[in-house]
C-alpha cells in the first residue's frame, strides 16, 4: 500500500469510536506500570500488517522507505518555507577530501527578514538510515509552532560512513553556524534531533564546549541515542512489538561503530567527568521505547552537575513518535510540548539572557506524569 494512502487509511481509523479501535488493536497493553496509547497501538498493529514480509530489504531500499513514509504520513504544513543551502565542511582526518553538507533552512513566513532563533537539527535513523527528507515533517512542525528557523543538516551515514563521521559533519556544521549567526539572521542558536541525531547534537554541543569553544545556547533532544552496547531495562522490556526493536538497535550500533571499537565512548556522555560545561537541555522519552533508559539516565548525570533540563516521558508513546504527529494526537501534544521548550529555551538561554537559563529548571516546567522523577 502506497504511503498517501496508508495515511487517509489510518487518520480514518484514528477518528473511529473507542470501543471499535479497541476490537481492532486488540487487547489493552500495560507495561511497567505504562498503558500503550490506543491510537499507537492500533496504527503499529495495521503498519505490521502492511509490511511486506521476508528477508530485510537492502539498505538502499530501506533508506528510501523511510523517506516514503516520512512524507507519506506527514501533515501538511503551508506557514513555513524552506531553501536548500551548503555547509563548507574544512579539511580533517575524519574526511575523504574538503567539501560541502547539504542543508535546508525553514523558516516561519512571520520570522521573514527579522532575527530569530534558530536551531541546528539532525535526523533519526540509527547513524545508517534518514535524510534531510525524512526530517521534513519534523522540522517543519517545529518551525511553525516555535517561531524559530530550523536548519536541517544531511550527514553522512553508516556503514559507508562510520563514526566519527558523522560527529565530525555534526561538529562542523554547528560551528559554522555559530561561527555565521549574523549571517544567518539567529539570535539564540540550538542544536537538536531525533534519537541517533539527538545524540549527535547531544555530543556535538559537548565537544564545543569541552574545546573551549562556543557552543549551542540549548539542546532539544528526542529519545536520544546515549548508551550503545547496554542490555537489560527498557531494552529488553521493550524489545519487540513496540516499533523499533532492541535488535534494530543492536544492528545500527554495529553499521555504525567500528569493529573493535569501545561500544559506549562513541554515543555516550553518561560517563563523561565533564558535563557540567553542558547547555540546558530538553530530553524527552517514549514509555515503550528501547532507548527509554538510557536517555533519562542522562537526565539523571545532568542534573547531578547542575546542568538545567527539562525532562518529559510520555508513557503511552512508542519510540520515533514524531514520526506519528499528522496521525495520533498523542504523538502530536508531544511535538508541541517540544516546539514550547524550544521556544522558550531560545527566548531564555540566548547570547544577551544567558542568566535566565536557570528559569528552566524550576518545578513548574515539569508536570507529574509528563515529567520523569
Amino acid at each position: 500500500m502506497k504511503f498517501p494512502i496508508l495515511r487517509r487509511v489510518l487518520r480514518g481509523l484514528v477518528g473511529l469510536p473507542r470501543p471499535v479501535k479497541r476490537a481492532i488493536a486488540g487487547r489493552r497493553v500495560e507495561l511497567d506500570g505504562q498503558v500503550l496509547d490506543l491510537d499507537v497501538q492500533m496504527v503499529i498493529k495495521l503498519i505490521s500488517l502492511a509490511a511486506n514480509p521476508g528477508e530485510e530489504p537492502p539498505i538502499s531500499d530501506q533508506r528510501r522507505l523511510t523517506d516514503e513514509a516520512a512524507t507519506g504520513l506527514a501533515e501538511v504544513t503551508r506557514s513555513v518555507v524552506s531553501r536548500s543551502l551548503t555547509i563548507p565542511v574544512p579539511v580533517g582526518p575524519s574526511r575523504d577530501a574538503p567539501g560541502t553538507l547539504d542543508a535546508r533552512l525553514y523558516e516561519p513566513v512571520d520570522v521573514s527578514g527579522s532575527t530569530a532563533g534558530l536551531l541546528v537539527f539532525f535526523h533519526g535513523g540509527g547513524f545508517a538510515l534518514g535524510s534531510i527528507v525524512s526530517g521534513d515533517p519534523l522540522c517543519r512542525a517545529l518551525a511553525q509552532q516555535a517561531g524559530a528557523r530550523v536548519l536541517s543538516v544531511e550527514y553522512r551515514l553508516a556503514p559507508e560512513h562510520p563514526f566519527p563521521a558523522g560527529l565530525a559533519d555534526a561538529v562542523a556544521a554547528l560551528r559554522y553556524v555559530l561561527d555565521h549567526r549574523a549571517e544567518l539572521r539567529a539570535g539564540a542558536v540550538a542544536v537538536g534531533g531525533d534519537s541517533a541525531g539527538a545524540n549527535l547534537a547531544l555530543t556535538a554541543a559537548h565537544q564545543l564546549a569541552r574545546r573551549g569553544e562556543t557552543t549551542a545556547e540549548f539542546v532539544l533532544a528526542l529519545y536520544p541515542v546515549t548508551d550503545a552496547g547496554r542490555s537489560g531495562g527498557s531494552r529488553e522490556l521493550f524489545a519487540d512489538g513496540f516499533g523499533l526493536r532492541t535488535q534494530d538497535v543492536e544492528w545500527f550500533e554495529g553499521l555504525y561503530l567500528p569493529e573493535g571499537l569501545d561500544p559506549i565512548r562513541p554515543t555516550a556522555l553518561l560517563d563523561a567527568d565533564d558535563l557540567d560545561v553542558m547547555p540546558p537541555a530538553y530530553v524527552a522519552t517514549a514509555g515503550f521505547d528501547p532507548l527509554r533508559d538510557e536517555g533519562e539516565e542522562l537526565v539523571s548525570a545532568l542534573r547531578r552537575v547542575g546542568v538545567p533540563v527539562v525532562a518529559r516521558r510520555f508513557p503511552g508513546l512508542v519510540h520515533g513518535y514524531a514520526g506519528f504527529a499528522g496521525l495520533i494526537p498523542a504523538a502530536r501534544d508531544a511535538v508541541l510540548d517540544a516546539a514550547s521548550a524550544l521556544r522558550a529555551g531560545i527566548a531564555l538561554t540566548g547570547p544577551r539572557s544567558s542568566s535566565q537559563a536557570m528559569a528552566l529548571d524550576t518545578p513548574g516546567v515539569e508536570g507529574h506524569g509528563a515529567g520523569i522523577n
